[in-house]
């Protein structure tokens, strides 16, 4: 069963109708909606301005978002991982990861990309990034050359590079996290048929899978 409850304030309503329909049953947001205010569950505020809102409305075919994070392995070592994300497609691809991100395995990257979103066909026109070092000259003339234009976010302004800043692992983002601009989809996996039989829907055997310590949430059928 499908839980509510204040250890998860992040997730507003959208979320939790997303990962119903991840299940295959359909109920209306405004239901979910109202379930939260009777449980006290106050809803995610807004998280972007309306300008710069506006901009990634207009744009989102033709999007690209880009942004190094690190991760320490079992042994101890530090790495740098280069990841990219499709607005609209919210397809993400993991361009490598390096213990040391030089001027040339960036820009090597930067090539792997372009590579890539030829081979997927891809419309972007513009790609958003951070202000970090690690991203040389080379980089932005390489995704020039393609066609891409490079724009920088704003000084400690993550939320400006927030669908970046918002995905976590590669699997679960693409196979499994309902997206609100897919109408609950995943970029590789279509919602299945709803399930139109109540009595099925009072049977349903639902687990819940904690992923990074109790971060995330996934729900699915018992096996």
């Amino acid at each position: 069963m499908l839980r509510l409850s204040r250890e998860n304030p992040c997730w507003g309503y959208r979320r939790i109708h997303g990962e119903l329909l991840v299940l295959g049953i359909k109920v209306a947001a405004s239901t979910v909606w109202e379930i939260l205010q009777q449980a006290g569950i106050d809803p995610a505020p807004e998280r972007t301005s309306a300008t710069w809102a506006s901009f990634l409305g207009s744009q989102a075919g033709a999007l690209l978002a880009c942004d190094f994070f690190e991760t320490v392995t079992l042994t101890g070592a530090r790495l740098y991982v280069l990841a990219v994300i499709e607005h609209a497609s919210r397809r993400i691809w993991v361009l490598g990861a390096t213990p040391h991100p030089a001027a040339s395995w960036v820009a090597q990257a930067a090539r792997n990309l372009v590579m890539d979103l030829e081979d997927a066909g891809s419309r972007a026109r513009f790609l958003i990034r951070d202000r970090d070092g690690k991203f040389p000259g080379l980089f932005g003339a390489i995704l020039a050359d393609a066609g891409i234009e490079t724009v920088l976010s704003g000084v400690q302004m993550p939320r400006m590079n927030a669908v970046m800043e918002r995905w976590v692992f590669e699997h679960f983002y693409n196979e499994h996290r309902p997206h609100r601009t897919l109408r609950a989809a995943a970029p590789l996996r279509p919602l299945p048929e709803p399930i139109a039989d109540p009595e099925r829907i009072a049977q349903l055997d639902v687990r819940r899978r904690v992923r990074l310590g109790g971060t995330l949430h996934e729900y699915r059928y018992a096996a």
